[in-house]
């Protein structure tokens, strides 16, 4: 099992090197990004906050996304990711907003996605969206690998803005 310090070292010091924020938006990770951004030591000079959304219920009382928002839309989709990534940004005033929302296991969700799957979206200078299918039922294990992919897409994306 990774350690959370060494998971969001490289892109802790990029953030940090460069004067930029992030803040996060997470769903099936469960607070674990944000637990990896801010194991690293002077993570209080780039992780500004986040919050788990793990239900509709959350993503409205926590980002205040409007009904008229989520029309079209479901869960667990690029464009819900894109949307919670660009909310947590604009609500928390940083740099980049980091999403994340899936299907740890070990089922799949109700819309029809299978265990291990994820969607992860960074917005900010540059946006980007991607899926994740790991197509393993263990829980732990999905966490861990769509935490670790919601890092390297940001720390990608850093990258690209320089």
């Amino acid at each position: 099992m990774p350690d959370l310090t060494s998971m969001a070292a490289s892109v802790g010091a990029l953030l940090k090197n460069t004067g930029q924020s992030v803040a996060v938006s997470e769903s099936a990770c469960g607070g674990l990004i944000s637990a990896t951004l801010v194991a690293v030591p002077g993570a209080s000079a780039y992780y500004v906050g986040g919050g788990v959304v793990y239900t509709r219920v959350a993503q409205k009382g926590l980002l205040s996304v409007p009904d008229q928002a989520m029309e079209g839309l479901r869960a667990s989709s690029e464009p819900y990711a894109a949307l919670n990534a660009r909310t947590v940004r604009e609500a928390l005033g940083t740099v980049w907003g980091l999403s994340e929302t899936g299907a740890s296991g070990p089922t799949g969700n109700r819309y029809g996605d299978l265990a291990g799957h994820a969607c992860i979206a960074v917005n900010g200078p540059v946006d980007r969206v991607i899926t994740v299918e790991t197509g393993v039922g263990d829980r732990e294990e999905n966490m861990w690998t769509f935490a670790k992919a919601a890092l390297d897409l940001l720390e990608q994306c850093v990258k690209e803005s320089q």
